[in-house]
């Protein structure tokens, strides 16, 4: 696993840690997911969720006060509670708390069952679990799920930050999402913020965490202290 820092707009503190898939010698995502078919996709879910807990706790993630993001695929779980029951083993044998942890499931992905879905973030969340819908703007279904079912965070996808300092259409519609947000209590992230001018516009437009090359690049087996990002020209 990789880590890559979810820092907090207002004052720069750590929100979060998400973790990212790594080959044994930190290998890009890409190779590791193009070996995942539909007959290994569950346990390669399986493995991903439980090498994040184990690799997080190692570093002491948790003593940081930060929370940790581990991406699921939810075309890979068939039944949210008996899916989850290795998730709540390593956090018990790792004294990693469940409430510091955040599952984020992807627009991008096609979801086959929205109900099924919806049972998912229901289930998570009993379990005092965060939700997260990562890549929000790119995927298949966009708008149609939050209708459906209201995760606690939602991550813009960074097709709709890059370049949002000097693109006036992509400023408009991340400020409408804002406002949507604050009606529905969801918490807003930014990714792939790779400059001080789309840091700083971010900003301004009210979202609550941001997250990028900007601030710390991910870091293999470690914890990266996000960078101080200078927002002057």
């Amino acid at each position: 696993m990789a880590f890559q820092p979810i820092v907090s707009a207002a004052d720069g503190s750590i929100f979060a840690y998400e973790a990212l898939v790594r080959g044994e010698n930190g290998e890009g995502a890409g190779t590791v997911l193009a070996r995942v078919t539909e007959e290994n996709r569950y346990a390669f879910d399986q493995a991903c969720r439980r090498m994040a807990i184990r690799s997080a706790a190692s570093l002491g993630l948790a003593d940081l006060g930060a929370r940790l993001s581990i991406n699921f695929m939810p075309n890979a779980v068939y039944k949210a509670e008996a899916c989850i029951r290795l998730t709540l083993e390593t956090a018990r044998e790792t004294g990693f708390p469940l409430s510091s942890i955040i599952f984020e499931f992807t627009e991008d992905e096609m979801i086959r069952d929205t109900d099924h879905v919806k049972d998912i973030v229901r289930a998570y969340k009993s379990y005092g679990f965060l939700t997260a819908l990562d890549d929000f703007g790119a995927g298949y279904a966009g708008l149609g799920l939050l209708a459906n079912f209201q995760t606690d965070i939602v991550k813009l996808d960074m097709d709709l930050i890059r370049d949002i300092d000097t693109d006036r259409a992509r400023r408009a519609i991340v400020r409408g999402i804002v406002v949507m947000a604050k009606d529905l209590g969801i918490t807003l992230i930014a990714e792939g913020i790779e400059t001080a001018g789309e840091h700083a516009v971010l900003c301004d437009l009210g979202i609550d965490h941001l997250q990028g090359y900007v601030i710390a690049r991910p870091g293999f087996m470690n914890l990266p202290v996000p960078m101080q990002v200078r927002l002057a020209a």
